[in-house]
């Protein structure tokens, strides 16, 4: 299809020749044609044609899914011009704002009304609508993944109509849309409920992995938020721990002497020696054992004392582009799974990157949800690229 048959309205959004790349750069397509709408009637316009002439919508945001869920042939969509606050009501705690607002953007919106989400997964890049599309998690005993915090949603059908949900209006499709993969139409607005802003303190300690699978449920409840990265090849882990404070905000590396050394550490060995490392052990995949205990032992043996802003706590960077394969199953088989997962991975001889990264979210009730119905352990397995 040709952009110049469009209605001049839809020729505005439309883009041509466009190559979609996922946020790992794992998958790529080609679609007909970009949409990029600023307005829901724009969306509802982009729909209508997409019925008439019987094409296939993807939505996108940051592309951050590692699979090729939003790859597509057809019409593709990108609704980041969708980004504004639309309301707040700061007495329930509620902030309605546009679905292709990006969470970096939201945390900043909040902030300036004193609010924050109560809990968040490791960074803040995708849209609003992507993570709650995807059931994204972070991590906590008692905190349900992201979409568990939607009040209502508003969305474009495949019919062209616009319908909003909530528990007490449309609720089957409520539970279906909190975790849509895209499949029930296109999100422009979404009500999301938060807390009164608040500062976390994160203490991260090195362990020993068989000693937290000993102590599996008192690791899970020792904080408000418990994340555990394994290393692979090794007994070495760390626990993250996390809890609300109001401590003034402050950095203390335990074992770091003084800044120059803390910046060595963090950002040169711990960022670009080992990106180069990294890069070495694409052609001798041995080295990896080595590589693992080597870079634990130098950065992150050492405690990490911080006290910030809750949404800066929660996320972290990523370092760089990876595969990623994450597991959800019951956070009591969790400790079997792991043990079974160290054997395969020794049997078989296979070079695995840190860190295997362990999470815990709550149940829920969202019908596509991983956690529907148990409280769930994920288990994330990357590679990098």
């Amino acid at each position: 299809m040709l952009k110049m048959e469009l209605d001049e309205d839809l020729q505005n959004i439309a883009h041509e020749n466009y190559e979609f790349k996922n946020w790992a750069k794992t998958f790529s397509c080609h679609p007909e044609l970009l949409f990029t709408p600023k307005t829901e009637l724009q969306v509802v316009k982009v729909v209508q044609l997409a019925k008439r002439m019987n094409k296939r919508i993807k939505v996108f945001g940051s592309g951050h899914s590692p699979s090729d869920l939003a790859c597509t042939t057809e019409f593709l969509v990108n609704i980041d011009h969708m980004d504004g606050l639309l309301s707040v009501n700061k007495e329930k705690g509620r902030v309605t704002v546009q679905a292709g607002m990006s969470l970096h953007k939201l945390h900043v919106v909040l902030k300036e009304n004193n609010l924050a989400l109560s809990n968040l997964g490791s960074i803040s890049d995708q849209s609003v609508a992507g993570v709650m599309a995807t059931a994204s998690h972070g991590t906590g005993a008692h905190f349900g993944c992201l979409s568990t915090l939607i009040v209502d949603m508003t969305m474009v059908t495949a019919d062209g109509d616009m319908v909003t949900c909530s528990s007490s209006e449309h609720t089957e499709l409520f539970n279906a849309a909190k975790c849509n993969l895209g499949c029930l139409g296109i999100v422009t607005r979404v009500t999301l409920q938060t807390e009164p802003a608040f500062r976390l303190e994160a203490i991260q300690r090195p362990y020993k992995f068989p000693d937290v699978l000993n102590d599996w449920d008192a690791t899970i409840h020792s904080a408000e938020h418990v994340r555990v990265w394994w290393y692979p090849h090794t007994d070495d882990c760390v626990v993250w721990r996390a809890n609300r404070t109001d401590k003034p905000k402050t950095i203390d590396l335990q074992t770091m002497t003084n800044t120059a050394t803390s910046w060595w550490c963090e950002r040169v060995l711990g960022f670009h020696i080992y990106q180069g490392l990294l890069n070495l052990t694409r052609y001798q995949p041995a080295v990896i054992p080595t590589l693992t205990q080597f870079m634990f032992n130098k950065v992150h043996s050492r405690p990490l004392h911080v006290v910030d802003d809750s949404h800066k706590i929660f996320n972290f960077d990523c370092l760089f582009p990876q595969y990623v394969n994450e597991w959800a199953i019951d956070w009591d088989d969790a400790p079997a799974a792991l043990r079974q997962l160290d054997r395969f991975i020794k049997e078989n001889n296979l070079k695995v990157h840190f860190p295997v990264e362990i999470r815990f979210v709550d149940q829920d009730d969202i019908w596509l949800s991983p956690a529907y119905g148990r409280k769930t352990c994920y288990i994330g397995v990357i590679m990098y690229r």
